[in-house]
């Protein structure tokens, strides 16, 4: 399902533009830095569902680019059907940022899809945006092209905010086989909240707007089924006509009413604010895989860019800064077996070679970021009048610790690489993103079992049965 806002740099204390969100998901999740790559040529790459997808659909494959850019991203391991590893997207070399968020199409569009589908899905898609995309605009026509190539494989029709420093776009990809698609450029000035994804009014028929793009059919296609009559002088609106009529749902008219109040201060929208926008209990909890904040800022050097990563939902988990230019992350926020789909079918026992765990040795040896993060996620959420404001605020505490910090590591860095010594800049960065990436991991563990022994002492005689947590809108 997932959750993103985006926020234009005209609303914002810094100047800068950030894109958020999290991936709700299942299944495990872990920190991933992809390097870039060259690829020969005929390189290709499998794309799309199985049979055991709920919209089932066939594999494929399609060229790989030649070149692919080093990026971060959150993957996970499981969606039904949908070979993993899985992505919602995170953030390139090149300064664009992705993310992924459910949308549904009507249930016409859903029913005509063709059982033997085929064409990048929305994890491939996401993936090949950070792996290809210099722009956001780029990242647009690079999934529209793939989609009038090798069409798209859909689970009832989904969205993406793409953004760089200098724009950001929604582009909704919807059931039915059709190839149909509408994107729609945020500016400066924009507050935008995806959950679901959604497009309202587009100029009919124009094929030239700077702010909104499109499939050659979105207009004819609707037509042609009777979804919208163009002399009836009504307003193209593509969630009613394509998507499930219902517009903003009550969770997205709720927190961008509460951005667009917060921009309207002297200090307009602060980080703090952002991360409140995430982290806030009304929207986030058990579901939420990961939390993800991207400053949408121009770097002197690609290895400055970063993003700011919570290992599970942020409700209960720090903020910690991963620079692009991380040699690598801690095995203990790397894929271990705790939630990744299938592990409880395998081993780490060179006797059962055919059921060897696709996790290693050395990693599982370590301590489970996820794990952690999740018991105290429970802990929290069994007593949460009590233990969240707790919380909130040691977190809070923490991340302008961090705030400071970054800036100084990202000056620092910045000074090392004007000097011609990358090396020692991707030593420093890794150093500093790696420390305090464990910093706040043990800090989870500390607290968890402060709060366990809390909760066992209050709580001695309360039933098991019953889940407990905040109240959400979603």
């Amino acid at each position: 399902m997932s959750y993103g806002i985006y926020i234009g740099k005209n609303h914002t204390a810094d100047g800068i533009a950030y894109l958020a969100g999290y991936g709700d998901e299942p299944s495990s999740h872990w920190l991933d830095v992809a390097e870039r790559k060259q690829h020969p040529e005929g390189t290709t790459i499998r794309v799309g569902v199985t049979g055991q997808a709920d919209m089932p659909g066939v594999i494929a494959e399609i060229p790989q680019a030649r070149e692919t850019a080093r990026h971060i991203r959150v993957n996970y391991s499981f969606f039904k059907g949908t070979p993993a590893p899985l992505t919602n997207g995170g953030l390139n070399e090149h300064g664009v940022a992705v993310r992924d968020i459910w949308s549904d199409s009507r249930p016409e569009l859903v029913s005509m899809t063709p059982r033997d589908q085929t064409g990048p899905n929305y994890s491939d898609l996401s993936r090949i945006v950070l792996e290809r995309a210099k722009t956001a605009g780029e990242g647009v026509k690079l999934i529209g092209d793939l989609i009038a190539r090798y069409g798209h494989t859909t689970y009832g029709g989904n969205s993406n905010i793409i953004a760089d420093a200098n724009e950001a776009w929604v582009i909704i990809q919807f059931a039915g086989g059709q190839g149909l698609w509408a994107a729609e450029r945020l500016g400066d000035n924009a507050i935008r909240a995806s959950r679901p994804g959604y497009i309202e009014e587009i100029p009919f028929g124009d094929q030239t707007s700077s702010d909104f793009r499109h499939s050659t059919n979105l207009f004819d296609f609707a037509i042609s089924q009777g979804w919208y009559d163009p002399s009836s002088g009504d307003k193209f609106n593509v969630n009613k006509v394509y998507g499930d009529g219902k517009g903003k749902w009550d969770g997205v008219s709720w927190i961008e009413g509460e951005l667009t109040a917060l921009s309207k201060r002297p200090q307009k929208i602060t980080v703090e604010d952002i991360i409140w926008a995430i982290r806030t209990e009304r929207l986030t909890g058990d579901t939420a895989g990961y939390g993800q904040i991207v400053p949408l800022a121009d770097a002197a050097h690609s290895q400055l860019r970063m993003l700011w990563h919570t290992q599970v939902g942020p409700v209960v988990a720090p903020f910690v800064p991963v620079f692009m230019g991380v040699r690598e992350v801690p095995p203990e926020f790397r894929m271990h077996r705790y939630l990744t789909d299938r592990e409880a079918e395998r081993f780490l026992d060179g006797r059962n070679l055919d059921k060897v765990s696709l996790v290693s040795q050395q990693v599982e040896a370590t301590r489970s970021a996820t794990y952690v993060f999740k018991r105290l996620l429970n802990l929290v959420f069994r007593d949460s009048e009590i233990f969240l404001p707790e919380v909130s605020a040691f977190l809070t505490a923490y991340e302008r610790r961090l705030f400071k910090a970054s800036v100084d590591v990202s000056e620092t860095a910045r000074i090392l690489l004007d000097a011609g010594e990358p090396a020692l800049a991707e030593r420093y960065l890794t150093y500093f993103t790696n420390t305090e990436l464990i910093k706040a991991l043990d800090g989870a563990e500390q607290l968890a079992c402060a709060l366990d022994v809390r909760n066992r002492a209050l709580h001695a005689t309360r039933t098991a049965d019953r889940l407990l947590g905040p109240e959400q809108i979603w």
